[in-house]
């Protein structure tokens, strides 16, 4: 997910997401135009590709189906792709000159993608929708102080558990607030309890950091109270202290067998589909999932990640992006529909994920989940600070990536030593930021 992320959400300090979504109540956004008379500002054709869940592109379909009907003569071209080669064809076609309008990206994909020159920006158009937005989520679209995007939607991952195998465990009671999170040391006892009672082919948990999901690891960092990069976002802040404390624990989910050898970062089968096969006890997972969990074998709950010095969580979510070179008004009027009111609550409601809208917190929005589950994944996205978003969306974020996913995979799968993997995560980074 420039000088520009050095002052990330400094009006709010080192605030956490728990201050910004509390000083949200009572503010209300703009009102969607979905269902007037049509305007005839913006028209022709423009293209939009994405990857989506069957609820999220039902979602999408419903959404572009009312921008038609309600902006005369324009008409939307979306394309759905795999997610593995998504930005692999996005790369391709904008070397080639024919990016489609307007496509999807991870908040820390933004900047790098600015920085090359391949995004609209957005300055003149929405630079006045700024204070509709949580403040966070703003600035992840943000590069040197231009948007080049809206922040569509947000994610964030939770511990979600089979009842069964952990009551054969005798694991039946969970935390229900935050502040009683499992610690580290006890997130570790109720695993090791679960390896003693489960089948060899069985294990406690999967974490969800495969398939480029490594800067997930930076939860486990972040909780222990550090850091990757340095207040500035210049170099790494690793090798430290906390660094070696996460690193010590993740590594040893493989070491005692509380993970699965193949659920490491460069495992190509996700971790939610060894919880669903029945193989794991628990997994962490986005919200977004939550559509696919409906199908499990197993009653299921949900409960908080770990937490050390504090607790934390990886800053899921997506933006919509324009490309500069296509048909820009339409494109324009295309993301302001996309992030109006109405058509927020109807994509974050069926796809069961979290708005960035000030207006949308706290309101329920019709979430078909089971009782007291998205509760549990909007108190746990309180946890992301701004210097976490801060460190997630620099610019070098994809070679970050890259960095995290081959050091964590030596260290989890190939023996390699923690003073070793920290070392060589830092000279990364500082190679990637350079």
């Amino acid at each position: 997910m420039p000088v520009s992320r050095r002052t990330l959400l400094a009006s709010a300090g080192a605030a956490s997401l728990t201050t910004l979504l509390a000083s949200c109540a009572g503010f209300t956004g703009q009102s969607s135009n979905g269902g007037g008379g049509g305007s005839s500002k913006g028209a022709g054709t423009i293209t939009f590709t994405t990857w989506a869940s069957d609820t999220e592109k039902a979602a999408y379909q419903q959404l572009i189906a009312s921008f038609e009907k309600a902006h005369k003569g324009a008409k939307v071209t979306a394309n759905f792709v795999p997610y593995a080669q998504m930005f692999t064809n996005i790369d391709a076609q904008l070397s080639a000159g024919k990016a489609p309008d307007v496509f999807r990206a991870g908040y820390g994909q933004i900047g790098g993608y600015a920085k090359q020159g391949a995004l609209l920006d957005l300055s003149s158009s929405l630079g006045s929708e700024k204070s509709r937005f949580i403040p966070a989520f703003w600035e992840a679209v943000n590069y040197d102080g231009k948007p080049y995007g809206v922040p569509q939607q947000t994610d964030t991952s939770a511990i979600v558990y089979n009842k069964q195998l952990m009551s054969d465990a005798g694991i039946t009671a969970f935390p229900d607030s935050l502040d009683k999170a499992w610690s580290f040391d006890e997130f570790a006892d109720v695993m090791s309890k679960l390896r003693a009672k489960l089948p060899a082919s069985k294990f406690p948990f999967a974490y969800n950091w495969q398939l480029a999901g490594s800067p997930r690891w930076l939860s486990w960092l972040f909780a222990a109270g550090g850091r990757l990069l340095d207040q500035d976002l210049t170099k790494a802040a690793l090798p430290s202290a906390a660094g070696t404390k996460a690193l010590d624990y993740t590594k040893a989910f493989f070491e005692k067998q509380w993970v699965p050898q193949n659920s490491s970062t460069k495992s190509n089968t996700y971790a939610d589909t060894t919880w669903l096969a029945g193989t794991t006890a628990m997994v962490s997972a986005g919200n977004f999932l939550l559509p696919e969990f409906t199908s499990a074998k197993f009653d299921w709950g949900v409960t908080y990640l770990p937490k050390d010095q504090r607790g934390a969580d990886d800053l899921g979510g997506n933006a919509l992006v324009a490309t500069k070179d296509g048909n820009t008004e339409l494109a324009t009027e295309f993301l302001k529909y996309m992030v109006s009111d109405d058509a927020m609550s109807v994509f974050c409601g069926k796809a069961l994920e979290l708005p960035t809208l000030q207006s949308l917190v706290g309101k329920d929005l019709d979430w078909d989940a089971p009782k007291g589950v998205m509760p549990v994944f909007v108190d746990q996205a309180t946890t992301i600070t701004a210097d976490d978003v801060a460190q997630l969306t620099v610019p070098a974020s994809a070679a970050i990536t890259t960095v995290l996913t081959d050091q964590l995979e030596a260290a989890f799968r190939q023996g390699q030593s923690t003073s070793t993997t920290l070392a060589n995560i830092a000279t990364g980074v500082n190679k990637a930021v350079a």
